[in-house]
């Protein structure tokens, strides 16, 4: 696995495609802060990102797991699926992100860390 990386200002899906091919081929997971607007990528597992962002200031009800598929052109290349992302106290009881309107948060945010 590469190492995370943090993605403060902004990553090329050509980078994130090299990081997918040296962990899991074409996927690579992400934790998203929605309050800081910031993403870890890299992660073996999404718990891993999380932690960095919860280390870096963030906190836990802030942050969502992802998975993003780089070479994806499509809508679809954003997949709203984590283990970190079950918190039944916050109304999310699955793995996915249930709250359209957080869904969206995220795809803004990647939208502006990943430009093209």
């Amino acid at each position: 696995m590469s190492p995370m990386e943090p993605v403060k200002d902004t990553i090329t899906r050509a980078r994130l495609a090299e990081l997918a091919a040296s962990g899991f081929g074409d996927l690579i997971k992400a934790a998203v802060d929605c309050e800081r607007r910031v993403m870890v990528v890299g992660g073996e597992l999404h718990s891993d990102e999380e932690q960095w962002l919860i280390e870096d200031g963030s906190r836990q009800s802030d942050r969502w797991g992802i998975n993003l598929y780089p070479v994806d052109a499509s809508a679809d290349w954003i997949e709203f699926d984590s283990m970190i992302n079950v918190r039944p106290s916050l109304g999310n009881p699955s793995r996915g992100v249930e709250d359209p309107a957080i869904q969206a948060r995220i795809r803004e945010i990647v939208s502006e860390r990943v430009p093209e």
